[in-house]
C-alpha cells in the first residue's frame, strides 16, 4: 500500500519501465552524502550507478567538522571526543541516538582524510584545522572541529569540479536529469528503483544487487511535508536555501516501510532579509543561490520585535533568535545598528562561517560594509538620519524603539546587559548616525529529521529492524539531530553527511 504520493506527482502504482539497468549499489542524490557514499562503494570494488535529478552535482560543502583529521593533528588541535558527543546530546536533549554521535566521532576523522588525500591534495589544495572556538557564554560549549579546504590558507577553495572528476576516472556512472520514481521491494530486500530520465522523458529501473543509498537532502523544498512534519518552519522561514530537497528520497522509503524522526529537526539562519510589512505566511522564498542574505544578520547587534521591544539575549546560535522570535507578533524581527558598525564586527568574535576574515566568508570589514550597502540599494535595509526616522521607515513605534535603543546604550556604559545577559563585549553602542535597519527572518537551509538507521547507515523499519539492502546518509539520515542546529561544533551537518555518506557506501558494497 502506498502511503504517500510521489512528490513529482507520478502515478507510481502504474509506470511501465522501458528498460532495466543492473548495477551493484544505486546512490540517489549528487551531494555531500551521495558523491562520498558513491566514491566509498566504488574504493570497495562495487559498480556504482549515481542519479542526480538537477544539471550538476548538489554544492559540496566547506567548513567540515572531525575528531582527529590530519590537518587537525598538523595543527595540534585537541578535542575530547567523549565531552563532544555529550556535548552534542545535551544540546539535543538526548532525543538523539547517541550511538549514531559516537559513529560520527569515530570515523568523522577517516572521512575528512580521504577528502583531503583523495580530492584536495592531488589539486594542489588541503585542509586548514580551525583551533579557535571560543565561546564565552557558560550556556553553550565550543569545539574546534572545523576543517577548511584552502591552497592558501587565507581563502576557501571549491572542490565539487575536482569530485566530479574523481568520480568519472574511476568509473562512476553519474546520470544527470534523473529522479528519484519509487523504490523497489521483493520480500524483505530492497532490489533497486524505478527512475526517470528527465530529458528523454521516460521510466526506467536500476536494478542494485547490493544495496541503494538514500541522499537527497531532506524536504526543506517541500511545503506540504514541512506542513505536516514541521508547520512551525512555514512560520519561522521565509527562505529555503535547499530547492532541491523535495522529499523525494524520504517519502520513497517510507513507503516500503521505512521509520523516521517524529520530531522536526533543521538548520535555520538568521540572515533573511524581508521588505518592509513582510507576512511570514505569504513569503517561502526558494533560492539556490542565497538570495537577500545578510552577513551581519548573526551578529549580536540589538535585535527588536515588530513592536520595538527587545525580546532576547542576542549573543545565542543563530538559530536561537529566530526561534525567539517565533513567540513574537508576527515571527519577524528588526536588526538596529549605527554607523560604526564597522569597528565593532571584529571583536564580537564569531565562529563558522559567520566568523570575521577566514574561514569566515566576508574577510574584512570592508567586505562586511560593501554587503550591507549592496542591501541598502535594493530597499531591504534602511538607513536613517535619526531613530525617528529610521522607526518611521520600518513601520515600528518610535516610543517604543527609542526605549529599547536607550535601554542598550546604558548597558554599554554599565559594561553589563542586565537584561538578558549578553557579554559586555557584544553590546555595542547606537549612537552615531546614520543608522541602519532591517526586519529578518528565518531562512532554512535543511531539515535534518530523516530515516532512522543503525550504526551501518541501514534504514529501519517500523519494528526497527533494517530493511535489507537499504541505506540513508546525509540529510535523509535522521536520529542524529533534534531541534536547533549546534553552530559551536563548526561544520558538524557538512561532516555529518560526508561521513554517513562515506560509510553507507562501504556497508553496502560489502553485500
Amino acid at each position: 500500500m502506498t502511503e504517500y504520493k510521489n512528490v513529482d506527482g507520478y502515478d507510481i502504482d502504474n509506470i511501465k519501465p522501458v528498460k532495466t539497468v543492473e548495477t551493484d549499489v544505486l546512490v540517489v542524490g549528487g551531494g555531500n552524502a551521495g558523491m562520498m557514499a558513491a566514491a566509498a562503494a566504488k574504493e570497495k570494488g562495487a559498480n556504482v550507478i549515481l542519479i542526480e535529478k538537477e544539471k550538476t552535482i548538489n554544492l559540496m560543502r566547506v567548513g567540515i567538522a572531525s575528531v582527529g583529521s590530519n590537518a587537525q593533528k598538523r595543527a595540534g588541535t585537541e578535542i575530547n571526543k567523549r565531552d563532544l558527543v555529550e556535548s552534542l546530546a545535551a544540546f539535543a536533549q538526548h532525543n538523539v541516538d547517541e550511538r549514531l554521535l559516537n559513529t560520527w566521532a569515530d570515523h568523522s576523522a577517516e572521512s575528512v582524510n580521504w577528502l583531503e588525500d583523495n580530492i584536495l591534495k592531488p589539486n594542489g589544495a588541503h585542509l586548514k584545522s580551525e583551533p579557535d572556538a571560543m565561546v564565552t557564554s557558560k550556556a553553550y560549549q565550543g569545539f574546534p572541529t572545523e576543517n577548511d579546504p584552502t591552497i592558501d590558507d587565507k581563502s576557501f577553495v571549491s572542490y565539487g569540479k575536482w569530485f566530479v572528476k574523481y568520480q568519472e576516472d574511476h568509473g562512476i556512472d553519474m546520470r544527470y536529469q534523473t529522479s528519484l520514481v519509487k523504490l523497489i521491494k521483493k520480500d524483505d530486500t530492497v532490489t533497486g528503483a524505478i527512475v526517470k530520465d528527465l530529458v528523454k522523458d521516460e521510466f526506467y529501473e536500476i536494478d542494485a544487487s547490493k544495496g541503494v543509498i538514500i541522499a537527497t537532502g531532506g524536504y526543506s523544498a517541500n511545503k506540504k511535508l514541512l506542513q505536516k512534519w514541521d508547520p512551525l518552519a512555514l512560520k519561522k522561514n521565509v527562505y529555503n536555501d535547499s530547492p532541491r530537497s523535495n522529499g523525494a528520497g524520504i517519502t520513497s522509503a517510507l513507503n516500503v516501510s521505512a521509520m523516521r524522526d517524529e520530531e522536526p529537526a533543521e538548520t535555520i539562519f538568521d540572515r533573511g532579509l524581508v521588505p518592509v510589512g513582510t507576512k511570514t505566511e505569504d513569503m517561502y522564498y526558494q533560492t539556490p543561490t542565497y538570495d537577500h542574505w545578510l552577513w551581519i544578520g548573526s551578529y549580536p547587534f540589538l535585535k527588536v520585535n515588530l513592536r520595538g521591544e527587545r525580546f532576547s539575549n542576542e549573543s545565542v546560535p543563530y538559530q536561537f533568535i529566530v526561534n525567539a522570535a517565533s513567540k513574537e507578533p508576527g515571527y519577524l524581527y528588526a536588526m538596529i545598528w549605527d554607523d560604526n558598525y564597522g569597528n565593532h564586527l571584529e571583536n564580537m568574535h564569531m565562529l563558522g562561517c559567520a566568523r570575521y576574515g577566514f574561514p569566515g566568508y566576508m574577510k574584512d570589514k570592508e567586505a562586511f560594509i560593501k554587503d550591507t550597502e549592496m542591501h541598502i540599494k535594493d530597499g531591504l535595509v534602511v538607513k536613517a538620519n535619526t531613530i525617528k526616522e529610521l522607526a518611521e521607515k520600518l513601520h515600528i513605534p518610535y516610543d517604543v524603539l527609542k526605549k529599547s535603543i536607550d535601554n542598550n546604550n546604558k548597558s554599554v556604559v554599565a559594561d553589563t546587559d542586565n537584561e538578558f545577559g549578553k557579554e559586555p563585549y557584544r553590546i555595542t553602542p547606537i549612537d552615531k548616525a546614520p543608522y541602519y535597519g532591517c526586519i529578518l527572518g528565518g531562512r532554512i537551509l535543511c531539515t535534518f529529521d530523516g530515516l532512522r538507521i543503525n550504526t551501518k547507515m541501514e534504514v529501519l523499519d517500523k519494528d526497527y529492524y533494517p530493511i535489507k539492502h537499504l541505506y540513508a546518509g546525509g540529510n535523509d539520515a535522521g536520529g542524529f539531530f533534534w531541534g536547533s542546529y549546534n553552530d559551536r561544533v563548526p561544520g558538524l551537518a557538512a561532516s555529518h553527511a560526508q561521513t554517513f555518506g562515506r560509510l553507507a557506501g562501504i556497508n553496502a558494497a560489502e553485500n
